[in-house]
């Protein structure tokens, strides 16, 4: 017993040792890597994925595995060892559905697809990535029939980023979320506030952006010995150890508002990869978020409750006046914070508001069932995005730049990601609502910029449990309720009619 510890210790911190030397092989192609470095960085990449496929499955550590996860065996461990070995287990016999040449092969095709998708968007030429798309949902599909979830195919995708979620349970909440989110949008764009509102034009200097950056991540206590701010076109968080976690925005867009809240999203991510158990926990399975909606509602809680909240920016409003005081002495905390919540349907997900952002990631997730069950092709893509863009939000790109180019995601293979914003969103309302009655000092606390009891009310709530729960046992514990989009409905509905005078 002692010799099968030890040994899936072992293979569990070198595992962790190579996920982080992956990471930041992936960190340096997206901000540093000069373009030419694409065909051997995949080549690493590509030997680094095979090589931990490999140790995840081997058979010597199944063997280990399996000795310790018999009923006698199991329940002589510690609590915490219990606790790992199941979760390592399960995770192990997952993995060995998959051949390791298979695993190579799709990190191959990523990397250069991400580089082919950065050219593609910038040309905006949508033919220059539908090759390395074509062959990345080829890979997606053989990736469903190796691990064959009950189901529709695509709940083997979502399976890896949301544990436990099916396409049924993803369809009836975004049955409730959809129509709702059309309804309120309908009554607020007919009110006459909306008629006259204008959005913010200017786009302050760069400096300016970086320095009211610098400033927000000292205020949401983010350590600067432990992280690191960078620039990427699409912004990302990762992590390369327990202490090294690295955070990217990017200063390039319109507007004064797109890089401080993404660094905020960014963040949000960043501070609860610093959370997550260690100690007895450090270098296991359990040192990890136990789905990526769990991520998600991090990022989304700290950039929209907190950072589209009226008294967090009676805090920092004075701050952008100081910084940057020829674009925002003449504008009033009113008027910035109903332009910092403005609803405007818009091309761009990451610059969509708060109400109509979850119809960006519905309507992604219902072009990826229908790539995966083979009902629309890569090339009618650009058609069916464009359709659905008019029909959900009632605009169109005219570009596959503002369009079916302009996320990253699916030149990574992430298929079945999108769905975890909408999910995480929705959790972030529930966490929201549930801190609202802890913490009755809230809203003097973000008046006062005093951020500390809400970074531990979340280390005490989500953070520490790491993947000691799933994603929904952590949110009943902590809301006394899983998923419900009724919840984040209500939020929306009483924070925007107020804003809008419905």
């Amino acid at each position: 017993m002692n010799e099968s510890l030890a040994y899936i210790a072992k293979e569990q911190k070198e595992l962790s040792l190579l996920g982080g030397i992956s990471a930041l092989l992936g960190w340096d192609q997206m901000t540093y890597m000069p373009p030419r470095g694409i065909q051997e960085r995949s080549d690493q990449m590509a030997y680094l994925a095979r090589h931990m496929h490999e140790r995840i499955i081997s058979d010597t550590l199944y063997h280990h595995l399996t000795a310790l996860t018999n009923d006698q065996t199991l329940a002589t461990l510690p609590d915490h060892d219990q606790h790992v070995v199941r979760r390592l287990k399960k995770d192990v016999d997952k993995a060995r559905k998959v051949p390791p040449a298979f695993t190579e092969k799709l990190s191959k095709t990523t990397a250069l697809a991400y580089n082919a998708w950065q050219d593609a968007r910038a040309h905006n030429t949508y033919k220059e990535f539908a090759p390395h798309l074509q062959h990345i949902i080829e890979l997606e599909r053989q990736y469903c029939d190796y691990i064959r979830l009950p189901g529709p195919p695509y709940n083997s995708l979502l399976d890896d980023y949301e544990e436990g979620m099916t396409v049924d349970t993803l369809t009836h909440e975004f049955h409730i979320l959809h129509p709702k989110l059309t309804t309120m949008l309908e009554a607020i764009t007919a009110t006459d506030r909306y008629a006259t509102q204008r959005p913010l034009q200017d786009t302050i200097p760069t400096a300016q952006q970086q320095s009211l950056s610098t400033q927000l991540l000292h205020l949401m206590n983010l350590p600067p010995e432990e992280t690191r701010l960078d620039v990427s076109t699409h912004p990302f968080t990762t992590t390369m150890g327990d202490e090294d976690v690295r955070i990217t925005t990017n200063y390039e867009r319109d507007g004064p508002l797109f890089a401080f809240f993404s660094t905020m999203h960014e963040a949000g991510h960043a501070l609860y990869e610093l959370g997550l158990p260690k100690g007895v926990y450090q270098d296991t399975v359990i040192s990890d978020a136990p789905s990526l909606g769990i991520h998600e509602s991090q990022s989304r809680f700290w950039e929209n409750m907190i950072g589209r909240n009226r008294q967090f920016w009676a805090y920092f409003y004075p701050r952008f006046q100081t910084t940057a005081p020829a674009y925002f002495q003449k504008t009033t905390l009113n008027e910035w914070y109903r332009a910092v919540n403005l609803v405007r349907p818009s091309l761009i997900r990451i610059e969509a508001d708060e109400l109509t952002y979850c119809l960006h990631v519905i309507l992604r997730f219902e072009l990826e069932l229908e790539l995966i069950d083979e009902k629309i092709t890569v090339n009618e893509l650009p058609r069916a995005w464009n359709e659905k863009m008019q029909e959900f939000l009632g605009i169109t790109p005219t570009t596959d730049t503002d369009g079916v180019l302009q996320d990253m995601h699916w030149s990574g293979g992430d298929f079945g990601y999108f769905p975890t914003y909408a999910i995480g969103s929705i959790y972030a309302a529930q966490l929201f609502d549930a801190i609202t009655r802890d913490l009755p000092s809230l809203d003097q606390d973000l008046t006062n910029g005093h951020l500390p009891p809400i970074l531990q009310w979340l280390r005490d709530h989500v953070h520490q449990y790491g993947r000691l729960y799933t994603a929904d046992e952590i949110i009943t514990r902590a809301c006394g309720r899983g998923l419900d989009s009724h919840i984040y409905v209500n939020y929306l509905k009483n924070k925007y009619y107020a804003l809008y005078d419905v």
